[in-house]
């Protein structure tokens, strides 16, 4: 009897938290970053704890056509950590003054994260803060541990960009602000 009624009560908590969590979809991408991006269905939406606070965070890869434009209004960032690490990160300029890619089919392709707040985690209606991470070359993306110094291993975004030397990078949180680091290039 008293498993029958664990279970109806880990039933209808488990049916509660799913029809209070967001899809993640267009509609959620545009109320969390604005009409300009939009979820690109290659690559699927991932959780980790970026940020080390113990609270689940959102990475997802979307197209947007001008970041800038909505972070005020939508409360995020746009940031160029790979364009810093090389010498000159400023958004401002690095979004689209010829610096983002050059194939087609990569313009505008964007790394979208969502640092979670409180027990809601990312789904929380005002989440801890959110990036636009811009002039990525995604090829493929995981969220995984990375060796940051000798002692710190820290969750980090992985990514195999699809450029000439197929490059393999990662971005991770240092505390303060989001690190590019690259981590050498294939084989091929």
């Amino acid at each position: 009897m008293w498993s029958r009624l664990v279970l109806v009560l880990f039933s209808s908590t488990f049916a509660a938290a799913q029809a209070t969590s967001p899809t993640i979809d267009n509609d959620f991408v545009h109320q969390q970053f604005g009409d300009s991006c939009n979820l690109e269905s290659q690559w699927k939406p991932m959780t980790g704890d970026l940020n080390s606070d113990g609270i689940e965070d959102l990475v997802m890869v979307a197209r947007c056509k001008n970041p800038m434009i909505d972070q005020d209004e939508k409360d995020f960032h746009v940031i160029d950590p790979m364009n810093t690490f090389f010498g000159y990160g400023n958004p401002k300029i690095t979004s689209g003054s010829g610096f983002g890619q050059d194939d087609p089919k990569l313009k505008g392709i964007c790394v979208l994260v969502i640092h979670g707040a409180g027990a809601e985690a990312w789904r929380s209606a005002a989440p801890q803060a959110k990036f636009v991470i811009i002039n990525f070359a995604v090829k493929t993306i995981a969220v995984k541990k990375m060796r940051v110094t000798r002692k710190k291993v820290a969750p980090a975004i992985y990514m195999e960009e699809a450029t000439g030397d197929q490059m393999t990078s990662a971005v991770f949180w240092d505390g303060k602000k989001y690190r590019y680091t690259p981590m050498g290039s294939s084989m091929e």
